[in-house]
């Protein structure tokens, strides 16, 4: 059976500015690479609401996103940027997050969501890292409304989810597992930050041998569940980890991660598996990731 795929046309709108790394074109290629695969089946989500999203952020912070995108956009940093469709694709993003648990949760087979902006830096408050809404936590809280109460959060973009972290470092019932380069942007993920027990940050050099990260990451993997037992299971997927990435200096291949979410499936074979997409700015490099990811999804 196919891989669902959960996207909207309004994750496309959203534009930073010229040269921005986190550019339409990541998805674009991420999308006609899958429509050619006949292992992934491309559907159009729902746009998430605002009551769906106050699960994770205040509503306080996501009128300040609203408003700023209905006037035209905006910078909140030097790196977060929005036009006048920001909201929207912000939106658009969670929604397909929520659209993938919800497919699997109700035991129609493990999903992608190709979305952007991405969500991992994003805390309750505060946009930052090109993302505005965490998708993955978003995600998250629905699983568990969903009656699926213990989360398994795996990070393997290059940069710390320090977001994701912020926002779950003080609930057990999810754990967060993060491997990221270190030292890097943004600079938080040391190992000794453990939540309450929950986090297991794994901050990694450049330029090592492939094998080096997966198994740093499957250590850290392994640790997280020796003695606890994930009801679900979801990948901030970034593929910025991959060999010549410009925004990151792993070394990673398609093969690596599909190799990684086999091993996640066969370890956890009773918890549905939904993966979020992050980063990746090479786009052709990013769509041949998240198709490795996909084909071992199915």
């Amino acid at each position: 059976m196919p891989v669902a795929v959960f996207t909207h046309h309004d994750c496309l709108l959203h534009h930073a500015g010229p040269l921005h790394p986190e550019a339409p074109a990541r998805l674009e290629a991420v999308l006609a690479r899958l429509a050619a695969e006949p292992g992934a089946a491309i559907r159009q989500a729902e746009r998430s609401e605002r009551p769906t999203l106050e699960a994770v952020h205040p509503e306080s912070y996501l009128l300040m996103l609203e408003a700023l995108s209905r006037r035209g956009g905006g910078a909140l940093d030097s790196d977060t940027v929005l036009n006048e469709s920001s909201w929207s694709a912000a939106c658009a993003s969670a929604g397909a997050a929520i659209d993938a648990v919800r497919h699997a949760a109700a035991g129609e087979g493990h999903a992608f969501a190709a979305v952007r902006p991405p969500g991992h830096h994003a805390s309750a408050a505060q946009a930052m890292g090109f993302c505005l809404l965490n998708n993955v936590v978003v995600g998250a809280r629905e699983a568990q409304r969903l009656g699926r109460p213990q989360v398994l959060i795996v990070d393997w973009d290059v940069h710390h989810g320090n977001g994701t972290q912020s926002l779950v470092e003080r609930d057990p019932s999810v754990r967060f597992v993060s491997m990221h380069q270190w030292p890097w942007w943004p600079g938080t993920g040391a190992a000794t930050e453990r939540g309450v027990g929950n986090v297991f940050n794994v901050p990694m050099p450049a330029a090592q041998p492939p094998e080096r990260y997966v198994e740093a990451l499957w250590s850290a993997i392994s640790a997280a569940t020796a003695d606890w037992t994930p009801d679900f299971v979801l990948v901030s997927a970034g593929f910025d980890a991959m060999r010549g990435d410009p925004l990151g200096g792993f070394t990673l291949e398609p093969g690596h991660y599909a190799a990684l979410t086999t091993r996640l499936r066969d370890r956890f074979p009773d918890a549905p598996l939904v993966g979020v997409m992050e980063g990746g700015y090479i786009p052709a490099r990013l769509a041949e990731g998240v198709a490795a990811h996909v084909q071992a999804l199915g």
